[in-house]
This record gives structure tokens, C-alpha cells and sequence, in this order.
């Protein structure tokens, strides 16, 4: 299949090989991301040692690399005999020119080795740093690669040229998985898988959104049914407890209160809980975007950050009976066709809020963007500029009616609520709409430069 996005990162990777110097690059983020294709695709073409850690002991893994180098350099010797340490490793490779050395999963070689940081320091300082090695540590465990590799603790700390965190495709990358599906279905298959390419690759751009549904996460033996069980057992300790809490936000009680009286634990505990998912990024903590300190606010709020886990834990988490019994056709009619509007209706608002962050809106830039609510009123997009003193506010409806001048007339005087800027801020107003607008509208719109944009428009961007 044609690779798909990643453009920015493989131009960042290219200029950076093209330096002819050493380089220690760090790329990390989330399962499933497409971090192994990319390297895959810069790679292609280059002389490379492509290697991908496993849960062996070190010993093996030693091996097992060994064997990737010897076969790239033809070397009969060292097929045989294998390195017999790590700093082999990097006195073998300092003297063999310009080649790309990547490590994919490098958190199992500290598993195996909780030395191997000092021991990557080291071969890179005495080896590696003045050669030719183009050297990529690759891994998924977000909080053990910032943690064990970036943090200022670690013994690598300083030695990296440059990192990537490498984040799941917006949705108009993702769209291009599936160029002949219209824009609305589209977003709801995007409301199910978000933009992990792995997730996207398991359906079927020439199968309907509910063939795709059933057949590829609704049966026992399709790979998606477990997928999220798999991620969660991989990466914690005590899954069922984050399970507990996943099921508690996918359900709407998104204040650290209402996770606490949805599932009993102590604040603590949760604390500690949340902290690890929000590592994760399978959920984050949000604020009101005019919020002055995010750290110190007391009305954050906790959001799923991974559409795939906020369908999972909706729908199918909690409805594995029915899934066991294949009782499919009532599952779908009565439980996920009932809600689907509700449900896609959020990640609407993610996409139109990501598509003012990347200037779509008239070039418009804001250095914030996000939500505002208070216990009185919420807005689903605010832009901020604090050097113009500027600030748009947004509506955002998944409605098959068109909307009209009685949304704008709501989100005016939604805005007079919102406390930022004084008296002398220049305001301006968008509405996006999946199914269009009222003559009406379009007409004042026009009079008061109203942004209007449709679903359409917002896709073709």
C-alpha cells in the first residue's frame, strides 16, 4: 500500500541523514502509530541495520543483532561468533561509514538490562559520536522513553541530535486511507478508529461502515475486538483498574469526582491512575482554554484521547455479551445506531478545532485553541491571540438540519460569558456544519463576516 502521510517527518529525517555526521535520533510515541513504517520508509535505499527488540534475555538480543550487522556487511566471522557485549557492538560499527542503525521497541533492551542506558551513553561518547552512525532508538512506551532516554535523570540525557514524537494522522490524512467514502461517512469511521494507520488498515474502503464494523471489531476473532485488552495488559500493571476508569470517562464523568464515585477508589490511587493514561495518551486532561494556569486549575476535566479506545470502551467494552452470544444484529440496531450521531458529534468538534489550529480558516492563526464552559454555558471552539487581543468563538453541529440564525444569535451571547481580553478585544464568529446553512444565515453572515463552513468544505481543506 502507498505509504501515506508523514511527509514533515521523513523530510525531517532525510536532511537530518543528509548531514553526514553522526546523529542520535529518538522516536517515540503510541502502539500502532506507524513509527516502524516510517523508519522503514526512510531507510529504504540506505544501508541499514534494522533491528527489533524483544522480550529475550540480553544475551540473545546481542545475537540476534549481531546477525542483522553481519548480514549487512557479509561478515561470515561475525555471523559466527556474534558480539560478545554491547561495546562491541558500537566499536564494530564506527568504523563502517555512513549507515542508519535502528533499534525498534529499545524499552525491552532495558527490561532485559536496566543498565543499558549508561551503557548506550557511554558507547555512544567513547564511540559512536564521532563517526558516521546514523543511530534511531525507536520505542512505544511513551513514559519509559521520556523517562529512561529524554529526561534530564537519564544517563542519556544530552546525547540525542533530535527526537519525534510521532502522532496518530489528523483526519485529513487519514481520509486518504479511504478517497472514495463521502466526507460524512468518513467521520464516522474516523469517530471509530481515530488515525492510527494500523487501525484504519483493518477496514475495508470498499466495504459499507457497518460490514466494516461487524466483521472487523464486533466478532471475538477480529483483531480490533482485542486490540485495546492487548495495549493495556502490555503496558500496565494492574489493567483491570484502568479498565474501571476508561469505562467511567468513556461514560461522561470526566471530573476527577465523578471517576471517583463511578468506580470507588481513593483520590490518591486515582491520581496515580489517570497520570499513567494521560502518559499514555490515551486520555488527557483538558481546561477551559482562557484558563490562566493549567497546572493549577480546579476545573480540568478528563477526556478520552484516542477515538478507537472511546468507541471501544463505549460500545463494545460493555456489550461483550452480546458480542460472545453473536447477538450482532441487536447490538448494532439497539446499542451503537441509537448513540453513533452523539458519539461522532465530539470528534466533529476535535476536526474543527484542529482545522482553525492549522490556519484552514482564512489563514487565521490563534495560539490557543480549544473549549470554554462554565457551570453556566460551554462553547465548543475559542481561538485566543493574545498579541492582537483577538478571539473567535465556534459552533460546531452534527446535525442533518441545516443551521441557522438562532445558533448564532446562542453563540453571541455564549461569548459576552467568556472572561478574557477587556472590553477592547477584537471578536469574530464561525459555525461549521455538517449538512449546510439557512438562506437566512448565509445571508447575515455575509453582512457581519460570520465564517460559515460545511462539512465539505472542511474536508477539502
Amino acid at each position: 500500500m502507498e505509504f501515506i502521510n508523514r511527509e514533515y517527518e521523513l523530510d525531517y529525517l532525510r536532511r537530518s541523514y543528509d548531514q553526514e555526521k553522526s546523529q542520535f535520533i529518538v522516536l517515540y510515541g503510541k502502539r500502532r502509530v506507524g513509527k516502524t513504517s516510517l523508519v522503514k520508509e526512510f531507510t529504504r535505499g540506505v544501508p541499514h541495520v534494522y533491528f527489533l527488540a524483544d522480550k529475550a534475555t540480553e544475551k540473545d538480543q546481542l545475537q540476534a543483532i549481531s546477525e542483522r550487522v553481519a548480514l549487512l556487511y557479509g561478515d561470515e566471522f561475525l555471523l559466527s561468533r556474534g558480539f560478545g557485549n554491547w561495546y562491541e557492538f558500537f566499536r564494530y560499527l564506527k568504523g563502517k561509514g555512513r549507515v542508519v542503525v535502528v533499534i525498534d521497541e529499545f524499552p525491552f533492551l532495558i527490561e532485559a538490562n536496566r543498565a543499558i542506558p549508561s551503557i548506550f551513553q557511554k558507547g555512544w561518547d567513547e564511540e559512536l559520536k564521532d563517526s558516521d552512525v546514523y543511530l534511531v532508538l525507536l520505542g512505544s512506551s511513551i513514559g519509559m522513553m521520556e523517562s529512561e532516554v529524554l529526561d534530564y535523570k537519564s544517563p542519556l540525557f544530552g546525547r540525542r541530535t533530535g527526537q519525534m514524537l510521532v502522532h496518530p494522522l489528523d483526519y485529513w490524512h487519514a481520509k486518504k486511507f479511504f478517497p472514495e467514502v463521502p466526507a460524512d461517512q468518513f467521520m464516522y469511521t474516523y469517530a471509530m478508529l481515530g488515525g492510527t494507520p494500523a487501525y484504519l488498515l483493518q477496514f475495508d474502503p470498499r466495504a459499507g461502515l457497518w460490514e466494516n464494523l461487524v466483521q472487523r471489531m464486533l466478532v471475538p476473532e477480529a483483531y480490533l475486538f482485542s486490540e485495546p485488552e492487548f495495549i493495556l495488559r502490555e503496558e500496565l500493571r494492574e489493567p483491570r483498574n484502568y479498565f474501571a476508569i476508561l469505562r467511567a470517562i468513556s461514560m461522561g464523568k470526566t471530573r476527577a469526582s465523578e471517576i471517583i464515585n463511578e468506580t470507588g477508589f481513593e483520590k490518591n490511587v486515582i491520581s496515580k491512575y489517570l497520570s499513567v493514561l494521560t502518559e499514555l495518551r490515551i486520555i488527557r486532561r483538558e481546561v477551559p482554554v482562557t484558563e490562566k494556569s493549567f497546572e493549577k486549575s480546579k476545573r480540568g476535566i478528563y477526556v478520552m484521547d484516542d477515538n478507537f479506545f472511546r468507541f471501544w470502551f463505549s460500545f463494545v467494552f460493555p456489550n461483550k455479551s452480546f458480542i460472545e452470544e453473536r447477538e450482532l444484529d441487536y447490538l448494532v440496531e439497539k446499542k451503537i445506531k441509537p448513540r453513533l450521531d452523539i458519539f461522532t458529534s465530539f470528534t466533529f468538534e476535535d476536526v474543527c478545532r484542529s482545522y482553525l489550529k492549522k490556519g484552514f480558516l482564512e489563514g487565521l492563526r490563534f495560539q490557543q485553541v480549544g473549549r470554554w464552559w462554565s457551570k453556566d454555558a460551554e462553547v465548543d471552539l475559542v481561538g485566543l491571540n493574545e498579541e492582537e487581543n483577538e478571539i473567535i468563538f465556534g459552533e460546531v453541529k452534527w446535525s442533518v438540519n441545516q443551521v441557522g440564525t438562532d445558533i448564532l444569535a446562542e453563540l453571541k451571547r455564549k461569548a459576552g460569558l467568556v472572561e478574557w481580553g477587556g472590553a477592547g478585544r477584537k471578536e469574530s464568529f464561525a459555525l461549521f456544519s455538517r449538512s449546510g446553512f439557512t438562506a437566512d444565515l448565509v445571508r447575515v453572515a455575509a453582512e457581519e463576516g460570520v465564517y460559515l463552513r460545511s462539512l465539505d468544505e472542511i474536508a477539502a481543506a
